[in-house]
């Protein structure tokens, strides 16, 4: 099994977990990252693939370890691994707001995982159990500031 632990997987797997799955922060990286994310190279992306991504990610934007991701641990993320966000891309903040079921503006373990399992089953238009590259791409775009 592939692990994600280059910079770009773990930014990638940021994005999209934090923000709709593991290929939100790809932008022009997207086929990359959706590769990595795919471990056992199906072409899919399935719940298992996308759990474990997901929580690899919190772990890595929780710096203070203290089972919350806050907009300035996503930011700092960010900056660490060189990366900028897009223009037009949701803010941290923002892609925290749309999980944040308490409205603290901080994420736990259990938001976190509630929202990624919730956003995988959006983002399975297909309803397959899987994400195809295709599905992957358009949720990037529910990460654009105007969605």
């Amino acid at each position: 099994m592939k692990t994600l632990k280059s910079p770009r997987s773990l930014g990638l797997v940021c994005g999209l977990a934090l923000g709709v799955l593991p290929a939100v922060y790809a932008d022009h990286h997207g086929d990359s990252h959706f590769k990595k994310m795919d471990a056992n190279n199906d072409g899919k992306v399935s719940v298992a693939e996308h759990t474990a991504a997901a929580k690899l990610m919190f772990t890595e934007c929780d710096a203070n370890h203290d089972g919350l991701v806050t907009a300035a641990e996503m930011d700092a993320a960010m900056v660490a691994r060189g990366e900028k966000p897009a223009k037009d891309e949701k803010t941290s903040a923002e892609k925290i707001k749309m999980m944040d079921q308490n409205s603290d503006g901080k994420l736990t373990a259990a938001e976190h995982d509630a929202g990624t399992g919730k956003m995988f089953a959006k983002m399975d238009k297909d309803a397959d159990g899987a994400l195809s590259k295709a599905e992957c791409d358009e949720a990037m775009k529910t990460m654009k500031k105007d969605k």
